[in-house]
């Protein structure tokens, strides 16, 4: 079992990969804490196919969060300070 970061899978995907088909397992990391395990495929199960439930156009973002302090003025009162 081989520990990698996000940023080394992501600039090395293919090389960690082929790794992978060879037999190892990676276990990835998020600043030094485990977020995910890639296991070589057994070929026991068919993978399945999960279709989307909503059209990518009915799709919203999420409401940003009300800010419980007013940054302008924070930023104001900063600029004022110096």
């Amino acid at each position: 079992m081989s520990n990698v970061r996000i940023a080394a899978l992501k600039a090395q995907l293919s090389e960690y990969l082929r790794k992978v088909r060879g037999g190892r397992t990676l276990v990835v990391l998020d600043r030094n804490t485990p977020i995910a395990r890639i296991v070589p495929y057994d070929g026991e199960a068919p993978l399945e196919i999960q279709r989307a439930t909503r059209k990518p156009a009915e799709l919203r973002l999420p409401s940003r969060p009300k800010a419980r302090t007013d940054s302008v003025a924070v930023l104001l009162q900063d600029r004022a300070a110096r």
